[in-house]
């Protein structure tokens, strides 16, 4: 008995020590359980979006199922799929844990996911035309909106559009490219004629043969001959939300409709604001209102001035040349005698002009509605014009200043009230009130005519210059020059003061052209 006492006793000592190997083993090899280590978290509970999907060993395990969660859900849709996706792993240190199984968790990640989808996203395009970006849904849709563009101008079909990669640009991006359908056709043609190239080769060298004749009227294909888009077009793949689209109908109005676009025109010699607003088309009254350096329609405009015009303007511009026919009257150019002895405001003409009449073929060229070129490739003249020919100086003029610093402006040129009896009424200078000894300097180089007492003006100077004019500086205190003298301009030749028939101390300054005075204001720089 005492044996089988000892044999019990060591056979449970035996299946103790199994129990415990077996768990030990268990620790080690089994992959549900993470072994105990003294080094921080090793076990973490994973919220997505909020919600608890398991337990797994480490957060890079959860983002790696996250990962394939996702691709499950995408999986199911052709388009982008766009969803919420925030991870957050709460960590603790065990010594003994249960994880979950990796499909377990990727399952319960898609379920979440699949509840907090946001939208589905299109695969689209995105047409930018300057600043103007489109969404289009399909390159179907592209090249409807593009065709519409051109269609516009071209009432026969003749051209078609077509998108190409952009060579110019690193990522695909897509650009335009207008051809003829006859060149289309050819194009395919030649990807299918293996004979095409030597064909082509046959007649360039039957083209060098033939004889260069001049063409009649009736031999010139007049219309259409080329088209194309002003504006850089750009066109890249995109994913989209419905939200984010536009209907072709709307996208095609937004291109082809005509808006108010501002331009600037450069005043050219002879023009007017009237003429201009004519040419423009645009309204006086708010051609005044764009431009705030026009008080009214007398205001006065120069050569060389720019002004704000607004012109309607489709959003993306379409060049086009034109093959065309027209009869008309026409003038030649104006022929120019140069003569340096006169000064540029000096001008006589010589001959006077005669329209002429012609017939024409022309290539013009447009950009929208509006002409920008022509280029006559054919002209019969049916009379001759006749040129204007003007003789014309070269010489720079002198120029006029004021002729005193500071001073009131007491008295303008022009009718006025006598101020003092034996004045006249109608004043052939202007006057500025300045106290007795102010500097007078000559308003322009020239020669002194008069010096010295003038009745009426008190003491006077007279300078004559180089252009033929006059000017007078009146009711002097001193005069500082003397007759046959030459002065520089801003010489000082007088002080000022209050001789001859004058009310109070001032200038009186005039200029005369051809012996008659004029408003010394409207030449004064």
């Amino acid at each position: 008995m005492k044996h089988i006492s000892c044999y019990y006793k060591r056979l449970k000592i035996r299946k103790l020590k199994i129990a415990i190997l077996a768990v030990i083993v268990s620790i080690f090899f089994l992959p549900t359980y993470v072994a105990f280590q003294s080094t921080g978290n090793n076990m973490f509970t994973i919220l997505l979006n909020g919600v608890k999907v398991g337990v797994v060993g480490s957060p890079d395990e959860a983002s790696e199922y996250a990962r394939e969660a996702r691709k499950q859900l995408a999986s199911h849709s052709e388009e982008l799929v766009l969803v919420e996706s925030d991870i957050e792993a709460v960590g603790s240190e065990v010594l003994w844990g249960k994880v979950d199984e990796k499909d377990t968790v990727i399952s319960n990640m898609a379920m979440v996911l699949a509840d907090d989808v946001r939208e589905t996203m299109n695969r689209s395009y995105v047409v930018k035309i300057n600043e103007l970006m489109i969404n289009l849904s399909s390159e179907e849709e592209v090249m409807e909106l593009l065709q519409a563009a051109i269609d516009k101008y071209d009432s026969e079909g003749k051209y078609t559009v077509e998108l190409l990669l952009d060579p110019s640009r690193e990522l695909p991006v897509l650009t335009t490219n207008v051809i003829s359908r006859e060149e289309a056709k050819e194009q395919v043609a030649e990807a299918v004629n293996l004979n095409a190239g030597i064909d082509a080769e046959i007649a360039e060298v039957f083209e060098t043969v033939e004889p260069d004749l001049e063409k009649s009227f009736e031999d010139y294909d007049l219309g259409l001959i080329s088209l194309d888009f002003g504006d850089t077009i750009e066109v890249v793949e995109a994913y989209l939300s419905d939200e984010e689209l536009s209907g072709i109908d709307e996208a095609i109005e937004m291109v082809t409709k005509d808006q108010e676009k501002s331009e600037v025109y450069e005043v050219k010699s002879g023009d007017t604001l009237s003429g201009i607003s004519l040419e423009t088309n645009i309204p006086l009254d708010r051609l005044i209102e764009m431009n705030e350096a026009l008080e009214d329609e007398n205001s006065m405009i120069r050569v060389g001035d720019e002004l704000v015009i607004t012109v309607p303007e489709p959003e993306l511009t379409v060049k086009r040349q034109e093959e065309m026919y027209y009869e008309e009257d026409y003038e030649e150019d104006i022929i120019y005698i140069d003569n340096d002895d006169w000064y540029t405001t000096e001008r006589k003409t010589l001959q006077e002009p005669s329209a002429g009449h012609r017939k024409v073929v022309a290539i013009v060229s447009f950009e929208n509605d509006k002409q920008v070129a022509k280029e006559i490739i054919k002209e019969e003249i049916t009379y001759q014009a006749v040129p204007k020919i003007v003789e014309r100086g070269t010489k720079i003029p002198p120029t006029y200043i004021k002729p005193i610093s500071g001073g009131r402006l007491s008295s303008n040129f022009g009718r006025r009230s006598a101020p003092k009896k034996g004045a006249s009424t109608y004043h052939k200078g202007v006057d500025w009130a300045t106290p007795t000894g102010t500097a007078v300097v000559a308003s322009s180089g020239g020669t002194v005519a008069k010096a010295g007492w003038g009745s009426g003006y008190g003491y006077v100077v007279y300078i004559n210059h180089p252009d033929g004019r006059q000017t007078r500086y009146g009711h002097l205190s001193k005069v500082l020059v003397s007759a046959g003298q030459t002065v520089s301009q801003g010489q000082k030749i007088a002080l000022s003061g209050n001789t001859g028939v004058s009310t109070g101390p001032h200038l009186h300054f005039e200029i005369l052209i051809n012996g008659t005075q004029v408003n010394p204001l409207k030449y004064l720089n």
